[in-house]
């Protein structure tokens, strides 16, 4: 009798666990889509204005922070040094958060898909709106 009711509490309890795990799973997945709305709009106007010679737009695009600590001058020798021209495709890798900052990879492909450049953006919330606080090679 004992080891029938081990088992049968064994068994509530291994339910009772993989259930809690998957409801915390499905909670900090639909978390992460709520709070990550407004980024790919975002990523998207920032390479926009770049193709398009807008580079104080896409400046503007960052945080206030980010502006702090790399100057106008600076931003431009790092668009350069990306050689963002021959890159033509972008593909989103899955985004990570962490106190209150998405970081998210994203994958710049040239047109014939030979070279890749992996970047990873930082972004935080201002004010209802993300911007930009972080841009640099990924090192993968």
């Amino acid at each position: 009798m004992d080891g029938a009711l081990i088992k049968e509490v064994g068994s509530k309890a291994l339910l009772i666990g993989a259930g809690a795990l998957l409801l915390f799973w499905t909670f900090n997945a639909v978390r992460l889509v709520i709070n990550a709305r407004g980024i790919n709009p975002l990523v998207k106007q920032f390479f926009n204005q770049i193709a398009a010679g807008r580079i104080d737009a896409a400046y503007l695009l960052t945080s206030k922070t980010y502006r702090q600590h790399v100057n106008r001058q600076d931003f431009l020798k790092f668009l350069g040094s990306l050689q963002l021209n021959r890159y033509r495709n972008l593909k989103s890798g899955r985004p990570r958060i962490q106190d209150e900052q998405i970081t998210l990879t994203l994958k710049l492909k040239s047109e014939d898909k030979q070279s890749e450049l992996p970047l990873d953006f930082t972004f935080i919330k201002v004010e209802e709106a993300w911007r930009i606080d972080r841009i640099a090679k990924a090192t993968n």
